[in-house]
């Protein structure tokens, strides 16, 4: 790993206020983001990435590369709460392993969203269909590990209902925020969008900085709780993004030769969703205990990405370019 590239990372601002939201947890601080506040930014980063990813879309060329990079997306989605669930089912329970499967094989929109941060850092150009890949990996992880669930539990339904999970999945607000602000992004002409610009790129950065401050005050909670579930746990929320991101940062490059497109690939498919996923298996299947799923996600794959993985993911994207 490029040593340059990893100070570049733990100096970006935006990541330090993430780690001074850690250290006030360990300090006992009484520091905290209003809630209304934390989820109205949370709302500006989804809208932001989704409108600039939709201009982007708007002057792309609809070749092969972009409807295989649509494929992989979905794919990725599959196969990866797919085999993490045969990992995990006799070590954490059914429940447990199709919770945790869910999550690992949906996405992070905030780590997406700080991906973009550090390509933008590296002054790295992507494509913007990759939001919209980020954006179609929520339901099919999902789904997945409640079938998965529903399969390997005496083919029992625990009275899940798939059509409500569908459309909960499709109508997340985190999804359909992004989603709708893609499509916007790609109706609105040049001229408008910069009529709303300083508003889109000017103040992203600040905001994803303050956004950051409030995960690391959210994280240092999680994982101060999370020790108790022993090591295997924290030891797959490693391992499961160093192995997944990396292989998908070599294998994108086969459909891909953006590598940005490469490196936020390698995002999507190393992150795990701490938003939707949570909100669907507490509907769906709540007997999965929420204080193990979370805390992997949140607590230790969340920080470990937005830290080590991004520079870790870039560099195997520089070694087999």
């Amino acid at each position: 790993m490029s040593i340059n590239l990893l100070i570049d990372n733990l100096t970006n601002p935006a990541l330090l206020f993430f780690f001074l939201g850690i250290i006030a947890v360990q300090l006992k601080s009484d520091l905290e983001i209003p809630p209304n506040s934390s989820k109205f930014i949370s709302l500006y980063l989804l809208f932001s990435i989704g409108f600039k990813g939709g201009q982007e879309l708007a002057h792309s060329d609809w070749g092969p590369e972009i409807f295989w990079s649509l494929f992989l997306g979905i794919f990725l989605a599959i196969i990866v709460p797919a085999y993490t669930f045969f990992i995990l089912r006799k070590r954490v329970g059914v429940f447990n392993a199709g919770a945790v499967a869910a999550a690992y094989g949906s996405v992070s929109a905030v780590t997406f969203v700080t991906g973009v941060s550090f390509l933008e850092i590296q002054q790295m150009a992507f494509g913007g269909h990759m939001v919209a890949i980020m954006a179609l990996m929520e339901a099919p992880s999902i789904i997945v590990g409640i079938l998965l669930i529903s399969l390997f539990n005496n083919g029992k339904s625990q009275g899940m209902q798939m059509g409500k999970i569908v459309k909960h999945s499709f109508t997340n607000g985190s999804v359909l925020l992004i989603m709708g602000s893609l499509v916007i992004g790609i109706l609105a002409s040049e001229k408008q969008a910069a009529g709303i610009a300083p508003f889109t790129t000017d103040i992203f950065k600040g905001f994803l900085s303050v956004f950051l401050l409030d995960m690391g005050i959210t994280s240092g909670k999680k994982l101060s709780a999370f020790w108790q579930n022993g090591w295997f746990p924290f030891a797959f929320a490693i391992f499961t993004p160093i192995i997944n991101g990396s292989l998908v940062a070599y294998l994108s490059g086969f459909i891909s030769s953006s590598p940005g497109d490469q490196f936020l690939f390698a995002i999507l498919a190393s992150s795990a969703s701490y938003i939707a996923v949570p909100a669907a298996m507490k509907m769906a299947v709540p007997q999965a205990n929420q204080g193990l799923y979370i805390p992997m996600a949140l607590g230790v794959t969340f920080p470990f990405n937005i830290t080590m993985g991004m520079p870790l993911y870039m560099c195997v994207i520089n070694i087999f370019s």
